[in-house]
């Protein structure tokens, strides 16, 4: 299939002179409005670096950026009822719990609630649809001459659904670049952003159906937060618009020995009862060093907090679920609109098992003969875990049949390149125009129980971006950079 190239935002190179001091500017706004990160390889909790991003937008089909929004409402409510679904989850999950120890201790969590019974029916759902623009050439009736980008979904995030801050900064640093380039009329075409106030309008809305005034709302946070603006901003964000509510940071660890139950279930942490608990950790083995985080995260499911996410919603953001729904006839389980059943199967790109039956043998010999097509997915969030390309047939012949259960096979999606500039701390001055790929995120906000919605709706979006020829594309990770959608017709 040939590059499809979108058009950039700027007229491209910018001459060295104007990029050098734009980029200069640039830094220091970023790193003054928050922008800014951890080190990882030299950790100073008093030292900052701004965050990678992009010195102008990127390029996005109006047409496809507003489907997207349009279409999260309808993939919350879809997510939500898969997570209230037992039977689906017990099967779909049966094969992957016998041979992943993580998806295992979670589905234990599952099984514990459910036989010990729910505490706490409602949940706040706090969802990232990612997805990537794909080149098709020829197959569309208005377009037979040339090629044209539609979006496929590429997950769902359903646990730690971060840059609510990060997201809506980015427009802002490329805002302020714009303005200095003299382009200030490509502003009205970078959408509105609204992602940090409306995921914590969505906190702070289960933080009321909680019904306790005297109630904060906690985060679980990792030992160490290297992200440490995209959780802050929340908080500040919270205290800001709700000055009456207050929210606390733990780690897993700190809750075990901290932690306890009230006379009736309610999640009392270091003294405050705990109205809402929102995770920004919990997604990965690495974040239980021992039983006690284990039993944390059991205090708090068997609580009257409302959870983000609780155990089931967990569960239904694994990549395996995500493949089953993929399958034929399975969206009909969730959704009663014929409508909205073609719309999100629209979205769906090849999502293959790979069981140790007829359609997971099929697959696998599909990945051996052409791997450059497919991207092998674990049960794992948080980036750095995929397997592309021609690295798939070692690590899937490494495998037994039985252990290839924990994976998903999923089709590479063939996106559009766009060209610009990647401005990272010690980066080379002035930076250098490189050809990138970008992803876009799109959060939604949902709350109910497994009878009836009480909140739902579309909660702003990120755009992260990364090298052709990069894999992985994680800002926090290390890989991608911070960039915000240009819309065009």
């Amino acid at each position: 299939m040939p590059e499809h190239i979108l058009e950039s935002c700027v007229p491209l190179p910018i001459p060295e002179k104007e990029l050098i001091e734009v980029t200069v500017k640039a830094k220091d706004w970023a790193i003054m409005h928050g922008a800014g990160m951890r080190s990882k390889t030299d950790y100073n909790p008093d030292n900052m670096f701004f965050v990678p991003f992009i010195l102008t937008p990127s390029s996005f089909p109006r047409k496809e950026f507003n489907r997207a929004i349009k279409l999260q409402k309808i993939l919350n409510e879809l997510m939500h009822w898969v997570a209230h679904d037992v039977e689906f989850l017990r099967t779909t999950l049966a094969q992957t719990i016998k041979v992943d120890d993580f998806t295992a201790k979670l589905f234990g969590l599952y099984e514990a609630v459910l036989e010990k019974g729910v505490v706490q029916p409602i949940s706040l759902g706090l969802i990232r649809s990612d997805i990537m623009l794909e080149t098709r050439c020829g197959d569309n009736n208005e377009r037979k001459t040339k090629c044209y980008c539609c979006w496929k979904q590429v997950e769902i995030n359903t646990i730690a659904s971060g840059f609510g801050h990060l997201g809506p900064i980015s427009k802002e640093i490329q805002r302020y670049v714009l303005q200095e380039l003299d382009q200030g009329s490509k502003l009205k075409d970078l959408p509105e952003n609204n992602a940090l106030s409306g995921i914590c309008a969505a906190m702070a809305r289960a933080w009321e159906v909680a019904s306790n005034p005297a109630g904060v709302i906690l985060f679980v946070i990792e030992d160490v937060s290297y992200n440490i603006c995209d959780q802050r901003f929340h908080e500040f964000e919270i205290r800001e618009k709700h000055p009456h509510i207050k929210v606390v940071r733990k780690t897993l660890t700190q809750i075990f020995e901290q932690g306890s139950h009230g006379p009736n279930k309610e999640l009392i942490v270091d003294g405050n009862y705990v109205n809402v608990v929102y995770f920004r950790a919990g997604y990965e083995p690495g974040h239980y060093h021992s039983q006690n985080e284990w039993d944390a995260r059991y205090l708090i499911e068997f609580s009257k907090a409302i959870k983000c996410p609780t155990i089931n919603y967990h569960l239904a953001g694994t990549k395996k679920v995500q493949q089953a729904l993929a399958a034929p006839g399975i969206l009909k389980r969730f959704v009663n609109d014929p409508e909205k059943i073609q719309a999100i199967r629209e979205i769906f790109t090849g999502l293959y098992s790979l069981d140790d039956d007829e359609a997971g043998n099929e697959a696998y010999k599909m990945a051996l003969a052409d791997p450059e097509r497919f991207v092998l997915k674990p049960q794992r969030e948080g980036g750095g875990n995929n397997v592309y390309g021609k690295d798939i047939p070692a690590v899937l012949e490494a495998m037994t049949p039985t252990e290839r259960s924990s994976w998903i096979l999923m089709e590479r999606i063939q996106p559009p390149i766009s060209r610009g500039y990647m401005v990272r701390p010690g980066g080379p001055m002035p930076p250098t125009l490189v050809d990138l790929v970008s992803e876009l995120g799109i959060f939604g906000a949902i709350i109910g129980d497994n009878t009836m919605i009480i909140e739902n709706y579309q909660a702003g979006h990120m755009l992260r971006t990364k090298l052709t020829t990069a894999n992985e594309g994680g800002v926090a990770a290390g890989a991608g950079a911070l960039d915000s959608p240009y819309l065009t017709d």
